[in-house]
């Protein structure tokens, strides 16, 4: 019987779509927090993820290290980097010259957003008077410069300063119409959002692959805090599973994988076949999630 069960799991995750995983990692502080970062990195590189990105900090205060660390990637694992990169509080110049230089360094991948104003989330976006209007116009200026593989964001529970879903969908196809290859959404954890969010953008007229981004809850605290300062909302049901164990690390770890891997097999279910993971420079929870979608490091 046991045998005939492994038979049937293995016939059916043959008939499955291919699975692509990709990776976000951002670029380490000092010595000790890089070590971790290539640790946790050799560690998912058996993967064989499409990409990993490298987050690019606010106002491009990350610059010189993003590069670093995306330049390093496919020396150091064979894996294709993806560079972030913003236009936020810059001249078009000044945003143009890293693009160049992400080219001169060999890296063809580039994940293209907005950016934040320097007041922080929430707050009013003003251009720099020489600067690109939006991220649709980064994307378009990137064009211009190279034959990019460019991702975008997108967001299931709706971006903080949209007034609406249209203007929501309408921004997000203005960024693929530009010459964006996909979509990768702001974490969420309810399901439903995403998929209705994938309903809305099919509607209209969308096509592009829109890659849901899992947040792994390493720390429900840490999380937490950033679902406050982004727009992502934190369902009653999960803040009750991680009530109390804040000082319980080894209960709060095995209730993390319990909510990340009802997601993930969830959304496999769904005929979800692609999944972005915000990894936070960690890699167990990660390794875990990939195994339970039928990818093992080899």
């Amino acid at each position: 019987m046991i045998e005939d069960s492994d038979r049937t799991s293995r016939q059916l995750a043959e008939k499955r779509p291919p699975l692509h995983l990709s990776f976000e990692f951002f670029p380490p502080k000092n010595d000790a927090t890089e070590e971790r970062f290539w640790e946790s990195l050799h560690k998912l590189a058996p993967l064989h993820p499409e990409f990993v990105s490298v987050t690019y900090g606010a106002g491009g205060t990350t610059r010189e290290r993003t590069l670093r660390m995306v330049s390093s990637i496919t020396d150091q694992t064979g894996l294709s980097g993806a560079a972030h990169l913003t236009c936020v509080g810059a001249t078009r110049d000044e945003v143009d010259a890293v693009v160049r230089a992400y080219q001169a360094a060999g890296v063809n991948r580039i994940v293209a957003l907005r950016g934040d104003p320097p007041e922080g989330v929430g707050q009013p976006f003003t251009p720099h008077p020489e600067g690109y209007r939006n991220a649709a116009d980064l994307v378009a200026g990137i064009r211009r410069i190279g034959d990019f593989d460019i991702s975008v964001a997108a967001y299931p529970e709706r971006h903080p300063q949209s007034p609406d879903w249209q203007s929501d969908i309408d921004n997000l196809k203005s960024k693929l119409d530009a010459g964006a290859t996909r979509a990768i959404t702001q974490m969420f954890f309810n399901n439903a959002d995403y998929l209705r969010f994938l309903e809305r953008a099919r509607a209209a007229g969308i096509t592009a692959p829109i890659i849901p981004g899992i947040q792994p809850i390493h720390s429900f605290k840490q999380i937490s805090g950033f679902a406050a300062r982004c727009g992502a909302s934190i369902p009653p049901w999960m803040a009750e599973r991680f009530e109390g164990l804040d000082d319980d690390p080894e209960t709060h770890a095995l209730v993390a994988s319990a909510v990340a891997a009802e997601q993930v097999t969830e959304l496999l279910d769904e005929g979800v076949t692609a999944f972005h993971f915000y990894t936070l420079n960690r890699s167990n929870l990660v390794l875990a999630l990939a195994r339970l979608l039928g990818r093992r490091a080899n």
